[in-house]
């Protein structure tokens, strides 16, 4: 499990993209707290950043022709076997979207993505 760096995700393949929407939904829903080494720092944050990341995909979505499910773009919703957040406070908007984003994290997911064969070019 992932999040790429948001520089990536406007260049991301089909295949990529539409699993980071994967990802991110497993993330808002169950998938909440479990720990993973690769995406334990989204845990440092409000759930509302991940909300504001998910964003992010589906506007890329949406560019490219797909239908993100309405129901995410509800920052309380957290998928059909989760319960909705009863109260989730907005947090401001930085860019990035998380500090962890950092010129370090964008090349460590550049050499990841090339060590499956996708080159992106920024």
């Amino acid at each position: 499990m992932r999040l790429w760096h948001q520089d990536l995700i406007r260049l991301l393949p089909r295949q990529q993209l539409l699993g980071q929407h994967r990802e991110i939904t497993a993330l808002r829903g169950l998938g909440w707290g479990r720990r993973h080494a690769t995406v334990d720092y989204v845990f440092l944050h409000s759930p509302y950043k991940l909300f504001q990341f998910h964003l992010l995909v589906m506007a890329t979505m949406r560019e490219r022709g797909y239908h993100p499910d309405p129901a995410w773009y509800d920052p309380l919703y957290r998928g059909r076997h989760c319960p909705p957040y009863k109260d989730l406070t907005a947090v401001p908007l930085t860019d990035p979207i998380y500090p962890e984003h950092d010129a370090a994290y964008l090349q460590e997911c550049l050499e990841n993505l090339a060590g499956k064969g996708i080159h992106l070019l920024l």
